[in-house]
């Protein structure tokens, strides 16, 4: 597990990470820009994004039934912890597969008008889940979601916390007593890409 943790921060922070000034969804500026899909859309860092954050969701112990979050940019991780979920059950009959759902912006407007695609079982326990957290804003849509249509979110998990704002805070506070889990905090990704950064100089 450290070898794939070790191999997908240096993925992100080579592909998803970029040193500029950036204007934060919360009015805020930060000093650098994180894109996690340039990463989880790739076929390794989906790969090692599914595994973590499955590792991580089943460290709680929770039987979770569905993983899901908003798209677009729950998309690739939603995918790939389901699809790391039926790879480990298919090597361990002990261990449960996860299926996982969708959340649109709006319900469509047409055919069966849903809003959440997928998975959706009142009643049952889920996880929501997403490639970063900044404000918390898309995770508590997609929390909020989750709960319109009676499921029971326990756990929420993210690849990166940029831990700037009070992201954590305001998930936390949408889906009481629910953990809220993390692979990298943004200062690590950031930590990395300088570090490859400075290697690459004295090459």
């Amino acid at each position: 597990m450290t070898d794939e943790r070790t191999r997908l921060l240096r993925m992100l922070a080579q592909q998803s990470f970029r040193i500029a000034e950036t204007r934060l969804s919360a009015g805020g500026v930060s000093d650098y820009y994180i894109d996690c899909r340039t990463t989880t859309l790739c076929a390794e860092g989906g790969r090692l994004a599914g595994l973590l954050l499955l590792d991580l969701l089943q460290q709680t112990k929770l039987e979770l039934r569905a993983v899901g979050g908003m798209t677009l940019g729950a998309d690739p991780v939603v995918s790939n912890i389901t699809a790391a979920s039926a790879w480990r059950a298919a090597m361990d009959g002990h261990v449960t597969t996860m299926d996982g759902f969708l959340v649109r912006k709006e319900a469509k407007a047409y055919g069966a008008g849903r809003r959440i695609e997928g998975f959706c079982e009142p009643g049952t326990p889920v996880a929501i889940v997403d490639d970063a957290c900044t404000t918390g804003a898309s995770i508590v849509k997609a929390i909020r979601a989750a709960q319109e249509a009676e499921m029971r979110v326990v756990a929420v998990a993210c690849l990166v916390e940029r831990q700037e704002v009070d992201g954590r805070q305001v998930v936390e506070a949408a889906a009481p007593g629910a953990p809220f889990l993390s692979v990298f905090s943004g200062e690590e990704v950031r930590a990395q890409y300088l570090e490859l950064a400075a290697l690459a100089a004295r090459a």
